[in-house]
């Protein structure tokens, strides 16, 4: 269990910023993208730092 938060901590930053990265694409797209891409996108990029920040506290509270 000791290994297994960081793992997970840097696979959940991971994905935080690839989803920050495609929502930023769409965004940059401007008129020619779907809107509601966007922003499902980042609504995405918002629940994956959520859950990230979640594994770090459990990593804290768990002195993994």
């Amino acid at each position: 269990m000791h290994e297994l938060f960081p793992i997970l901590m840097v696979m959940a930053m991971l994905a935080v910023v690839g989803s920050l990265f495609v929502g930023l694409f769409f965004m940059v797209r401007g008129g020619q993208g779907d809107p509601r891409r966007s922003n499902k996108a980042m609504r995405l990029r918002v629940a994956l730092q959520g859950i990230a920040l979640l594994l770090f506290v459990l990593a804290i509270l768990t002195g993994s």
